[in-house]
């Protein structure tokens, strides 16, 4: 598979995202096509740096630069507060400047966490982003959101700081665990379910051989996704509009990763897949589309061996449907505590819908708590 280029255009800050494979092998080639300066700090996790940073190394010294690793531990537990703070020490200790350029090497908790640390060092620094995971190279690696987590819910401490270049190896995707790909599958599926009916028909028909490791097609998956997600944030870059679409199932899905104590019981992908269900059942609650259709995207996510209910058979079980419509009322979407959600009237009809009623929202919740 020849490379696919789709640029971002945000005026003066666009950037291109680079998807194909072997391309963490000629990373350098392709930074030294957009950074002016020689020093990185490149920010990965450890089970990523064992596998992907020896590879990396060697195409960034060829190029000519000098690069710092620093790492961290692997997990969602690692985007909060001291770990990010650690970041900070250690990248000051080493001396860096205004020159140097943040690499963010692994799936989304590191492209969140390295993409805050580039934007707050020095009061911002350039940024890449090399995603290591599906859900990241289709998601969290473009349109410049980083964050962090804080005890009172996800990505709620972070800002908006746009990478300089993204680089999408699909040859990295082969080293991933099946559980971690269809994770990152989850938000391939919600592109469709958002406005690419035609699309989410396709991934239905030929996801399965994506999955199994038809590279040609998941390229082209993964490409299509990222054009989805560029003419969005082209559009409202900052999520003062449209750009919340994006988040179809992630209210719900946020709630419920909250509850599992971000200890990795919960991916990510999973918790999306579980609360883009739960939008279409609370949408067809709301009269807004017919049961059997709720049912029926429901049934094509499990098809692809996503939850679609919570586990309630774990150590640390849901305390009650309250308690996660307290959560949602929390995240960074909630205006004077009410509800934001991403409903939709049909496959491909989301719509974005401010000050929804906590009524429905908890009989929605209480339902799907039952064993």
């Amino acid at each position: 598979m020849a490379m696919t280029t789709v640029p971002v255009d945000l005026g003066s800050r666009r950037y291109d995202i680079l998807i194909g494979p072997g391309l963490l092998a000629d990373a350098g080639t392709h930074l030294r096509a957009v950074l002016k300066h020689d020093r990185l700090l490149v920010i990965a996790d450890a089970a990523v740096a064992r596998l992907h940073w020896p590879v990396l190394d060697a195409s960034l010294r060829a190029a000519g630069f000098r690069a710092d690793l620093l790492e961290t531990p692997p997990g969602e537990a690692s985007k909060g507060f001291s770990v990010f703070a650690g970041l900070l020490e250690q990248a000051l200790a080493l001396g860096i400047d205004r020159r140097t350029t943040v690499v963010a090497l692994g799936g989304g908790v590191t492209g969140d966490l390295a993409g805050f640390v580039a934007a707050v060092l020095l009061r911002g620094l350039d940024f890449v982003q090399i995603p290591t995971t599906l859900l990241a190279q289709v998601d969290s690696s473009v349109g410049g959101k980083t964050a962090i987590n804080a005890k009172a819910g996800k990505n709620l401490v972070g800002a908006f700081h746009q990478p300089k270049l993204v680089l999408a190896d699909l040859d990295v995707l082969k080293t991933l665990p099946r559980r971690e790909l269809l994770a990152g599958f989850a938000e391939v599926l919600k592109y469709g379910l958002i406005d690419r009916p035609a699309f989410f028909d396709w991934l239905l028909e030929h996801g399965p051989a994506a999955l199994a490791g038809d590279s040609a097609l998941l390229g082209e998956a993964v490409a299509e996704c990222c054009r989805a997600k560029a003419a969005v944030v082209q559009a409202d870059e900052r999520e003062e509009g449209q750009r919340a679409l994006l988040n179809l199932g992630h209210t719900f899905g946020h709630a419920f990763e909250a509850e599992a104590g971000y200890d990795g019981g919960l991916l990510h992908g999973e918790a999306v897949a579980i609360g883009m269900a739960l939008a279409f059942r609370h949408s067809a609650r709301l009269g807004l589309l017919p049961q059997a259709e709720a049912e029926s995207v429901a049934a094509s996510l499990a098809g692809f061996g996503l939850p679609v209910r919570p586990d309630l058979s774990g150590n640390r079980p849901i305390s009650s449907a309250e308690t996660l419509l307290a959560r949602m009322r929390k995240d960074k979407k909630a205006l004077d505590g009410k509800v934001t959600l991403i409903l939709a009237r049909g496959v491909g009809q989301a719509f974005v819908a401010r000050d929804a009623d906590a009524g429905p929202i908890l009989e929605t919740l209480t339902e799907a708590l039952q064993p």
